[in-house]
């Protein structure tokens, strides 16, 4: 459709939330139409009025591949007015006294991070809850008890996906967010998830595995996104143990991430950059 419109004379702007052509394990992206894909980022990056993406990593990347403009970087954050709906209540938790580290995603199974997580449960010296949420995919208990330690099993809670209008509330029960994503595909390397942003907005720490993107986010949000090598069980646990063992470390990174939130990764933040460069795009030529 945006190759259509541009053929035809429109202004079209493209928001490359995703590199499309850069997504996916190896064995998913045969079955995708690459060629395509690629084709028409060319065409809508290079000829196209207004893009948009969303990391700083993301954009030098892009104007390299396809030696198109720098897209603007707008951060895929939320809006900080979002905090007055909180609802305050506690559905997740069993336990308020120990600590909570939580992730997300509409999906839940292999190949998401969690292994990282799994694998370094072992490793850590303090108890907490894990609490995750998604859509199982199937076969996921039978692959949820293979890979989490019995010790732990009790301690884990598989939580059914909720509404955007209540995501924010469930996530901010709880003390950590974690952020595994996969350096080994361009796009999850590239990107800013939702997750890392949502757990800013919702005042958790967050442990986050070193992509491209979520190290752009760490260098902005100083004292709370400690980073790790992804794959690395140890590493991840040290990180988890700092937080685990020290209420006032934990307490401290909980208030650097409403900072960072509030000063630079809320939609209020990013809302000038969006209308600035859909102005420009207005006001250019027709090519």
């Amino acid at each position: 459709m945006g190759a259509q419109l541009h053929r035809s004379g429109s202004r079209v702007g493209i928001d490359m939330e995703d590199w499309y052509s850069e997504d996916l394990p190896l064995e998913a992206r045969k079955y995708r139409p690459l060629k395509l894909l690629r084709d028409l980022e060319r065409k809508l990056l290079t000829s196209g009025a207004h893009a948009t993406c969303t990391s700083r990593a993301m954009s030098k990347a892009l104007a390299a591949e396809f030696g198109c403009p720098l897209p603007t970087v707008l951060y895929n954050s939320f809006p900080w007015s979002d905090r007055e709906s909180m609802d305050g209540l506690s559905k997740d938790r069993r336990d308020s006294r120990l600590p909570s580290i939580h992730w997300f995603s509409q999906t839940l199974g292999h190949g998401r991070g969690l292994e990282d997580l799994f694998a370094a449960l072992p490793l850590l010296k303090h108890e907490a809850e894990i609490h995750l949420r998604g859509k199982p995919v199937s076969g996921f208990e039978s692959w949820l008890a293979h890979h989490v330690p019995e010790e732990w099993r009790g301690r884990m809670k598989v939580h059914e996906p909720v509404s955007n209008a209540e995501l924010l509330s469930r996530i901010g029960e709880h003390d950590i967010g974690f952020a595994g994503e996969t350096p080994l595909i361009r796009n999850k390397d590239l990107t800013v998830s939702n997750k890392i942003l949502y757990y800013l907005l919702a005042g958790l720490a967050v442990v986050a595995s070193e992509t491209a993107g979520q190290r752009e986010v760490a260098m902005q949000a100083p004292g709370c996104v400690f980073l790790y090598p992804s794959g690395d069980a140890p590493a991840l646990a040290a990180r988890l143990n700092r937080l685990l063992e020290s209420p006032d470390a934990l307490k401290q990174a909980k208030s650097a991430a409403l900072a960072a939130a509030e000063r630079r990764f809320c939609w209020e933040r990013q809302e000038k950059s969006l209308l600035e460069t859909i102005d420009r795009a207005l006001i250019s030529p027709t090519t």
